[in-house]
C-alpha cells in the first residue's frame, strides 16, 4: 500500500507532448493486462486503434479525453483517462473512465485507487455541482472487475462490441453516481 513518507507521488495532467510516454506505458501495461485474455493479433490491433500517435492526438483533441500520468519518485508508472460524455436524459453529466493502467512492477501499491480518486475529483469539479456519473467498459474476464466493484461501481449491463477486423470487446459496463 502507499506510504507517502517513503516516496514522492505526483499525478499530473498529460499534454500532447506526453503522447510518446503514454504509448510506451501502454505498450507494457496494456499488454500485461490482456496477455491471458486477448490474442496477440487482437492486442496488436487494439494497440494501434487506441494508442497510435494519431489516435491519441484525436482523443486528446476533438474527443476531449483527459489523460493523467502518475509518477513515483519522478518515474512514470501509471496512466488514466476520462472522457466527458455530456448531459444525459436523467439530468446527470456522464463521464466515461476510458483507462486506468499500471505498469506491472507497480501493481499492488494502491496506484489504481489513487488514480480513480483523482479522476472522481476531476469529474466533480468538471460537473460544477451538477449530478454526475462515471461509467466504464471493462472486459468481462479482466481481474479489474473486482477492483472496480471494491471501489463501489456496479455492473449496469454487458455487451459484445465490434471494434473492427472481426474483433470484439466483450465488456461489462460498470458505473456509479458521484
Amino acid at each position: 500500500m502507499l506510504d507517502p513518507r517513503r516516496s514522492s507521488l505526483l499525478i499530473r495532467r498529460a499534454m500532447p507532448d506526453d503522447i510518446p510516454l503514454i504509448r510506451s506505458l501502454a505498450d507494457v501495461a496494456f499488454r500485461d493486462t490482456y496477455a491471458e485474455i486477448l490474442s496477440e493479433g487482437q492486442m496488436d490491433y487494439m494497440m494501434e486503434w487506441m494508442y497510435s500517435e494519431d489516435s491519441l492526438q484525436r482523443q486528446m483533441g476533438r474527443e476531449g479525453h483527459v489523460y493523467f500520468i502518475l509518477e513515483k519518485d519522478g518515474m512514470p508508472c501509471a496512466y488514466a483517462s476520462v472522457q466527458p460524455r455530456g448531459l444525459q436524459d436523467d439530468g446527470a453529466y456522464l463521464f466515461e473512465l476510458q483507462k486506468i493502467y499500471i505498469l506491472p512492477d507497480f501493481k499492488g501499491q494502491g496506484f489504481g485507487r489513487l488514480l480513480y480518486g483523482h479522476i472522481c475529483n476531476f469529474v466533480r469539479r468538471a460537473a460544477s455541482g451538477w449530478p454526475c456519473r462515471i461509467e466504464l467498459h471493462v472486459n468481462r474476464h479482466n481481474r479489474a472487475v473486482d477492483f472496480y466493484k471494491h471501489l463501489g461501481l456496479e455492473i449496469l449491463r454487458e455487451g459484445d462490441f465490434p471494434i473492427g477486423h472481426g474483433y470484439f470487446m466483450n465488456d461489462y459496463i460498470m458505473g456509479t453516481t458521484l
